[in-house]
């Protein structure tokens, strides 16, 4: 690998870790210490317009069976409620609560601050490069997923 491409590697991996670690940290010390990593990424998901459980797995890339079980510590936890169609019982919204929200927009805030300290030391015209290369990025990572 050369001496870029490690470099861009290694940021990345660190970056993704300490990401993580971060959000575990916050979560144990903060007013969510209630919550799982996972469990926070799955009020993420659902956002504050909510969604179907079909949705919602997909946007997570579970299984519905695997969000049902996170769903029901969700809802035992009151951060989230099922709301039934009223006229097809069989779809399930999930809806977050007022405790939900609140961890919705603890971690939206987190990301936002996070993005606008990335962005603090680059200009307009390097903006387009990133776009461009987390793009790219994105792309493989999609088509590499839809190929496991």
């Amino acid at each position: 690998m050369q001496k870029a491409e490690r470099l861009i590697n290694d940021l990345l991996v660190d970056s993704f870790n300490k990401i993580t670690a971060i959000e575990k940290d916050a979560l144990k010390k903060g007013p969510l210490n209630d919550l799982t990593i996972n469990e926070l990424h799955a009020i993420e998901a659902i956002g504050l317009e909510g969604g179907t459980m079909t949705e919602t797995a997909k946007k997570l890339n579970v299984t519905v069976g695997t969000l049902t079980t996170m769903v029901n510590h969700l809802v035992k936890k009151e951060y989230v409620e099922r709301v039934s169609n009223e006229e097809d019982r069989r779809i399930v919204k999930l809806m977050l609560t007022r405790k939900g929200k609140l961890g919705y927009r603890l971690h939206d805030r987190f990301h936002y601050v996070m993005i606008k300290n990335m962005l603090a030391d680059i200009n307009e015209s390097e903006y387009e490069i990133l776009i461009r290369a987390l793009g790219a990025l994105d792309r493989f990572i999609k088509e590499t997923y839809e190929k496991i």
